[in-house]
């Protein structure tokens, strides 16, 4: 699936969710809905938007569902790249 960085970005949520996961690589749902301070529904449609773009990888241990972000994806390089460069000011 293609997204333009509109689509990507365009949402508040959804970049905290990316950057939270950029920052930390892999976190559990609930670590993750802790660090946004978003609720489980608005997490989990933009986790599902993000595992289409192929930017975030389910792991599921049991009852634990793991999100890690895929640092492999050039196109996740670049925005954890972009994420230390803005804060870093």
């Amino acid at each position: 699936m293609n997204s333009t960085i509109e689509d990507l970005l365009g949402s508040r949520a959804r970049v905290k969710i990316l950057k939270a996961l950029a920052i930390h690589e892999e976190l559990a749902i609930t670590l993750l809905i802790k660090k946004t301070r978003l609720n489980y529904v608005n997490v989990r449609k933009h986790l599902d938007y993000l595992k289409t773009v192929d930017l975030v990888e389910e792991k599921i241990f049991g009852r634990s569902k793991m999100f890690r972000y895929k640092l492999e994806n050039m196109k996740a390089r670049a925005f954890k790249n972009l994420i230390e460069i803005l804060e870093d000011e």
